[in-house]
């Protein structure tokens, strides 16, 4: 008999159906690169996969064909509205109706009609028509080598900046994308990045309403707040923190748990599943302690006062791996806000489509997830991925050893 594997069954699974979502566009060793294990491992899991698909092929074709149904519904309702918004008064110009409207007037225009007509009237005549100087215009005749040069400069730089959004699933606002501007070697500051998103109409995305999750047990025994709002470490786990969300899955919803190191912001270990059992955040707390090799002996976790940290049951688990539980205080997003931060980016980045299957739903968290630790640039980190953190601090440690 086999060893064991360190990671669950749940991240196996996710793994396998996010390397066969690349449809052969994506290599082994790049999607499990994402994931934080080897190609080969990867390759193993699809394998096992593929054997047990085997044996149960036959439901397994009726559920997809289910949820193939299923998906074009939605898509056909998604259709119907759109088609119903492009009716008269859905904000387009009317047929017939101007291009330009009052306000439309500028400089710019007005320097181009001279030189439009400069030849049969002259631009003496015009200027003093129109009210403007002669001076001013040859001025901006001498500027059309330098604008024409700026001008294509703007549309190079656009063309990268679009590509950015659509590396990173149209998530990226202003600040994230100047920062993957300067990953790429070019000295720019915001401003001019927030202007040419804002010409182009280029944005991130913004979140939707909020479901409470958090059911505090008001007759459990509290846990001391180690952390008191302060999300910063000195080192890797030496702080972890917890919570718990949902995504909406067509008329039901899926919950899901997640486990960060506060230093790196780096997500150990998540579970999701259909319900908010302690099982669920248990599971989470599992995969992060393999994720650290089995050790966490020591670390704080810190989360709300939810019924599922207050539970004996998670308590036994903390206590079996040496985890010093942390909570805040009830009704006090402020005292969680590290964890509560994360949930906005997973649901302004991940979760803003309709959902109609659970399967799909994991496949976009998980998706997210690992992109969150491999490939996203996060702002309290300088700017650095989390897994890029991580390999400085130990880099670091290891030359403070040394020395």
């Amino acid at each position: 008999m086999g060893r064991r594997s360190l990671y669950p069954e749940e991240f196996r699974s996710d793994a396998v159906a996010l390397f066969r979502a690349a449809g052969g566009r994506r290599t082994y060793a790049a999607v499990a690169a994402d994931v934080g294990v080897t190609g080969e491992t990867l390759r193993s899991w699809v394998r096992q996969a593929d054997e047990r698909a085997g044996r149960d092929r036959g439901s397994e074709a009726a559920e997809d064909r289910d949820e193939e149904l299923a998906r074009l519904r939605a898509e056909l309702g998604r259709l119907r509205k759109a088609e119903a918004g492009v009716a008269v008064g859905a904000g387009d110009p009317a047929a017939g109706g101007p291009v330009f409207r009052p306000g439309d007037e500028d400089m710019t225009g007005r320097w181009d009609f001279i030189s439009v007509h400069r030849a049969d009237f002259g631009v003496q005549r015009i200027c003093r028509v129109l009210g403007i100087s002669r001076s001013g215009y040859y001025r901006w005749l001498a500027g059309a080598a330098a604008r024409a040069a700026r001008r294509a400069d703007d549309d190079a730089l656009v063309a990268e900046i679009r590509e950015i959004p659509a590396a990173h699933r149209g998530t990226c606002g202003a600040r994230r994308v100047h920062a993957e501007l300067r990953g790429f070697g070019h000295t720019i500051n915001r401003e001019r990045v927030e202007r040419l998103m804002r010409r182009e109409g280029i944005e991130g995305r913004h979140l939707r309403r909020r479901k409470r999750t958090t059911i505090p047990d008001r007759l459990a025994p509290p846990a001391p707040d180690l952390v008191r709002r302060d999300f910063t470490a000195a080192g890797l786990d030496e702080k972890w923190c917890g919570d718990i969300t949902y995504v909406q899955v067509g008329g039901t919803w899926l919950y899901l748990a997640c486990v960060l190191d506060i230093c790196s912001r780096r997500v150990l270990g998540w579970s999701t599943a259909t319900h908010m059992r302690t099982e669920l955040v248990v599971d989470a707390l599992a995969m992060a302690v393999a994720t650290r090799g089995g050790h966490a002996d020591g670390v704080i976790f810190h989360a709300d006062r939810g019924s599922q940290y207050t539970s004996a049951a998670f308590a036994q688990v903390s206590d079996h791996f040496g985890i010093r539980k942390s909570m805040g205080r009830v009704g006090s997003s402020y005292d969680n806000a590290l964890a509560e931060n994360f949930w906005q980016g997973l649901k302004r980045e991940a979760v803003q489509g309709a959902l109609t299957t659970v399967r799909q739903a994991r496949l976009e968290i998980f998706q997210w997830l690992t992109y969150y630790n491999a490939r996203r640039r996060h702002s309290s980190l300088g700017y650095l991925l989390p897994v890029e953190s991580e390999q400085q601090y130990r880099a670091e440690h290891r030359l403070t050893l040394a020395a």
